[in-house]
């Protein structure tokens, strides 16, 4: 699986990387990250027609977000900053395990954009879409379309088409590295990066910052294949790119791109370790444990009061057997309190248990019982036998 990270230019890796880097590169060589994710290959799409004279190509490729993902700039017409000078794309290029993206440029000449074929005139080494006469611009309309109603000054020439056209069948949209683009500088290139050069027009960091904003052009959610990928004038907002871009097509042969950005590269990481969690949580083997040790407690005490009340009285062992606990409990409580005696009331439904109350009332009365053995008082049915010698003296 594929890794990303984050180098930001220090002096050793600049230095490093500039020893390396042809001298024509050297001029343009501007860098903000490097990452060791390959960018996607670039897209098939038709090029609006230049809507205003004096504006220049720029060809759409791909950014890098900063956090971990690519998104499309879409390509589209710019007022040059001034008469006679001409773009150079940038370009991303393979360094050192990295890849660092080149910024453009305007100049006079174009100079070497890492021969990436852009398509639309910039076949990878040169530009073929026209050139400045004068202060005004003349279209080559063999390698660029053009609004023949509002430009004029147009002509034809293939022949710089094909000197300057790299043929490259996969679409790799950039230079050096693994299946990357082996184009060199040439003298000619290397003199154009001492020229003097111009940064991008605030028109086209704000089409940049536009297209940063539309989540459709990132290559996580389009795969490669932008659906607004290029315009005729560079965009000011979302909706005004999505309503007149162009869409895109996935080049012939090319496989989807499948993002390799923090962003999903970290949530398979986040979860196997969460899978794993509850794994953990389901091992809780307490819970079993606890119904277990619950069911020997309530036995484990009913022995114990069962045991404890027959010490001090054996008599009354089958009323504990019937029931242990209300039975030692009402003998404790019925001394000072009557009112257990309806709670025996309710339990008298069994025909044994009054029989256990007498004997546990008359447990503490026996000497009445022996008392009661001469209480027959047959006795007194003797003394009626004294009168008989009563009647001797009246003989």
């Amino acid at each position: 699986m594929k890794t990303f990270k984050f180098r930001s230019l220090s002096t050793v890796l600049l230095a490093g990387m500039l020893l390396s880097i042809p001298a024509t590169a050297l001029a343009q060589f501007s860098i903000g990250i490097s990452i060791n994710i390959a960018p996607p290959a670039l897209p098939v799409y038709v090029q609006p027609p230049c809507p205003q004279a004096n504006f220049m190509w720029t060809p759409g490729y791909w950014a890098w977000d900063g956090v971990g993902d690519y998104y499309w700039v879409p390509g589209t017409w710019v007022e040059a900053p001034q008469p006679g000078y001409l773009w150079t794309p940038g370009y991303w290029g393979w360094n050192n395990g990295v890849y660092a993206f080149n910024d453009g440029y305007w100049g006079t000449q174009v100079g070497y954009y890492g021969g990436v074929n852009y398509g639309f005139g910039y076949g990878g080494g040169g530009f073929a879409g026209g050139e400045w006469r004068g202060g005004v611009f003349a279209y080559n309309t063999a390698a660029v379309s053009v609004n023949t109603t509002v430009i004029r000054n147009v002509y034809v020439n293939t022949t710089i088409i094909n000197n300057t056209t790299i043929v490259n069948n996969t679409h790799t949209s950039f230079n050096g590295g693994p299946n990357g683009i082996a184009a060199k500088p040439t003298a000619q290139q290397q003199a154009f990066a001492s020229q003097p050069h111009l940064k991008p027009t605030a028109a086209q960091v704000q089409h940049v910052q536009v297209a940063k904003q539309d989540k459709s052009n990132f290559a996580s959610a389009n795969h490669g294949v932008p659906a607004h990928a290029a315009v005729a004038k560079p965009a000011t907002n979302v909706a005004e790119l999505q309503h007149s871009a162009v869409a895109a097509k996935a080049a012939p042969g090319v496989k989807p791109y499948v993002a390799a950005h923090p962003a999903t590269a970290a949530q398979p990481a986040s979860k196997t370790p969460e899978a794993a969690r509850p794994a953990a949580k389901t091992e809780p083997a307490a819970r079993p444990e606890t119904p277990a040790k619950t069911a020997p407690t309530p036995a484990r005490p009913t022995a114990e009061t069962r045991a404890a009340p027959p010490a001090p009285h054996p008599a009354p062992k089958p009323a504990t057997e019937v029931a242990p606990r209300p039975a030692a409990r009402p003998t404790t409580e019925a001394a000072p309190r009557p009112a257990p005696k309806p709670a025996t009331e309710a339990t008298p439904k069994p025909a044994p248990r009054p029989a256990p109350k007498p004997a546990t009332e008359p447990a503490p009365k026996p000497a009445p019982k022996p008392a009661a053995k001469p209480a027959p008082h047959p006795a007194p049915a003797a003394h009626p036998k004294e009168p008989p010698p009563e009647h001797k003296p009246q003989n």
